[in-house]
């Protein structure tokens, strides 16, 4: 069999984490199966559908990598094919006009909820004649029910394993609201059929859909198709996943900081569990990995500190090039004018990130010295005659260094006899406050490699003028 799987998304919202998840979920197993992962846009909802959702949507789909296969379908383009299929339904008996009002069908859900029964339509007109029909539309234009059978329905899911529904609890639904606007169970029976979907992969919240479209499917001849249901996605307390997650765009992630290997990783843990149950998973691994046994039936748990942990884990092992190219957007331009100095301090900032948004605040320094006072610059109980002449000693071995030998590895061995001498915290200290202006910043040999003799120079003569009260306005 080729399998041939769909994402299909509603453009009437962000493209949230739950479908990204969904489509993850979908693209891996088309991919591992050697396979077609498909598009289909369901914007039957003309009110609430809108091409800026569309778009968020292609574009987090292309962030991620997922690429698809063949041309993008949408329900909009197929109001003819629904139509035929809806005619050949009503044609064989398998579907019928209903004329109930709300009203109607509200006193009798809640009659039969008072009598402890599951609330369905109880099939009133399913009895009208072909007559009592084209003489009830010319007033009103009800809708289309698909006249369910009193069966048993189970088929294999492909996370849950055997799944049984009894349809008479399940009623006449409704397919359509006229012939020519079709309503999500039936549209998707139609569309599954036409694209030759074989295995629907999607969240457990249309699991109660599934036995209404196997009917369907049965009353118009299609082929059977497989299903699989995903665990919803939850919370910290194990509850549904806040709206406040939920309604955030995968794109908003993006504008946020995080990277799109990050977020990968981040998902395909939502369900799923690699071998050895490790933390890291790459997109290689997956697409080597993935199987449709290893997603859990349980929640998947969203932990935002494993998202920025997970996010942090592969900025820093990104290679500067490649971080200076995922990070370009968050990096002020002036900062990209020097591109040797972007390539030196590039590791330091990729140290200390946790979100490519916080470079603005976290590397400032680096590119700008601070204002600070005199004070920091002094070690704990260290004076300031002992710190202005540990600074004078560091000027000193920086001078005697070369251009060309300015390396971690030739810094700290020239300056270790100081370090002997005088004390690790009394050298390393003012050292690096001179050369980061903060209390807490990357180490002093690295920060001194990074922004090269000539800048390194120059802080630290501006903290000895600090401390001689030459320089009181940095």
């Amino acid at each position: 069999m080729d399998v041939r799987v769909r994402f299909a998304p509603s453009p009437t919202g962000p493209f949230s984490l739950g479908n990204a998840r969904t489509a993850l979920f979908n693209w891996l197993f088309a991919r591992r199966e050697g396979g077609k992962f498909l598009i289909r846009v369901e914007d039957t909802d003309k009110e609430r559908s809108k091409k800026e959702y569309e778009d968020d949507i292609l574009q987090g789909l292309s962030w991620l990598g997922f690429n698809y296969d063949e041309k993008i379908e949408r329900q909009s383009d197929r109001t003819n094919i629904y139509r035929k299929y809806l005619e050949g339904l009503l044609e064989e008996k398998n579907a019928y006009y209903c004329f109930c009002s709300p009203e109607d069908l509200d006193a009798e859900y809640q009659s039969q909820l008072s009598e402890g029964i599951t609330p369905h339509y109880s099939g009133k007109c399913k009895s009208l004649t072909q007559d009592q029909i084209k003489e009830k539309l010319k007033n009103q234009k009800g809708v289309i029910r698909f006249r369910m059978p009193d069966t048993t329905v189970s088929f294999n899911d492909l996370v849950r394993g055997s799944v049984t529904f009894k349809t008479n609890i399940i009623g006449d639904i409704i397919i359509a609201k006229g012939l020519d606007d079709p309503l999500y169970n039936f549209a998707v029976v139609v569309d599954d059929h036409e694209m030759n979907i074989t295995h629907v992969i999607r969240g457990e919240d249309h699991l109660s859909n599934t036995p209404k479209q196997i009917m369907i499917q049965k009353a118009l001849g299609f082929k059977d198709v497989r299903y699989g249901h995903l665990p919803l996605i939850l919370g910290p307390d194990k509850k549904k996943l806040s709206k406040r997650y939920m309604a955030l765009s995968l794109n908003e992630y993006r504008k946020q900081g995080y990277v799109a290997e990050a977020m990968f990783n981040f998902l395909i843990l939502l369900g799923w569990h690699p071998e050895r149950d490790r933390e890291i998973v790459t997109r290689d691994e997956a697409l080597k990995e993935f199987s449709m046994k290893r997603v859990q039936k349980s929640g998947g748990i969203f932990n935002e500190k494993k998202l920025n942990w997970l996010n942090a884990h592969y900025i820093k092992n990104f290679s500067p090039e490649e971080f200076i190219k995922h990070a370009k957007t968050f990096i002020p331009k002036e900062w990209q004018k020097d591109e040797e100095l972007l390539l030196r301090v590039a590791p330091l900032m990729q140290e200390r990130l946790e979100k490519l948004s916080q470079i603005g605040e976290l590397a400032k320094f680096i590119f700008e010295l601070p204002s600070y006072e005199k004070e920091l610059l002094i070690w704990k109980e260290t004076n300031v005659s002992k710190t202005l002449y540990a600074l004078k000693n560091i000027q000193n071995v920086l001078i005697e260094i070369s251009d060309n030998l300015f390396t971690s590895e030739v810094i700290n061995k020239k300056i270790e006899g100081l370090v002997n001498q005088e004390g690790r915290g009394e050298i390393f200290w003012p050292m690096r406050v001179a050369l980061s202006g903060q209390k807490a910043s990357p180490g002093p040999i690295e920060l001194a490699v990074a922004l090269g003799k000539k800048e390194s120079m120059k802080r630290v003569s501006l903290a000895i003028e600090k401390i001689e009260g030459k320089h009181s306005l940095i």
